[in-house]
């Protein structure tokens, strides 16, 4: 004997189950879903803003770094005349860190970086001292994945809100994985 036999109250509920969900499933195929909604073309390549909103490092900073390659001094990045960049002469973790000679308000950092020989995970931290120079405070840590022909540059623009910065210091991990791959910087501007 089958239970809706034995029980007949059984029977009727599990119809009434069957006939809400026919109902819920044919509602739900007449829902249409309307968005305003518009096509727009791909965001372009990231530029640096006008030259004009740069900070003049070369007059308002010192600059402090672990190595540079001969002919990839630390100005290249600096600078805002096309060049080769920064290249650290060790492979390793690296620092650059700008020791500004009056406590400056920034609002925009810009970082560029270019590899179009080594496939590997680089990690930077971009770091700044709070309080007066005795413990710094992250902005960022990132990573990010070289691999050459595709993947060859990373820009990051970041919109910061930083009050008397004394200095700004950006380490560069180049190898996650502990490779012979050397830091970079083609580009580094502050605002």
């Amino acid at each position: 004997m089958g239970t809706t036999e034995c029980c007949p109250s059984l029977k009727g509920s599990r119809d009434k189950s069957v006939q809400i969900a026919e109902r819920l499933r044919r509602a739900r195929s007449k829902v249409e879903i309307e968005m305003r909604k518009r096509q727009i073309s791909p965001t372009p390549a990231s530029e640096p803003p006008s030259t004009s909103t740069w900070l003049d490092v070369e007059h308002k900073a010192s600059v402090e770094v672990t190595s540079e390659e001969n002919g990839y001094p630390i100005e290249s990045a600096l600078q805002e005349i096309e060049n080769r960049g920064w290249r650290a002469a060790n492979s390793g973790a690296q620092t650059i860190r700008l020791i500004f000679d009056e406590p400056q308000k920034l609002s925009r950092i810009w970082l560029v970086f270019e590899d179009s020989e080594n496939t590997r995970t680089q990690e930077f931290v971009l770091r700044w001292p709070s309080d007066s120079g005795n413990s710094f405070r992250e902005i960022v840590r990132q990573q990010w994945n070289f691999s050459p022909p595709n993947s060859v540059r990373e820009a990051e623009d970041y919109a910061v809100e930083l009050s008397a910065v004394t200095a700004l210091e950006l380490i560069i991990v180049p190898d996650k994985n502990g490779g012979a791959a050397r830091a970079s910087l083609a580009s580094f501007r502050v605002a």
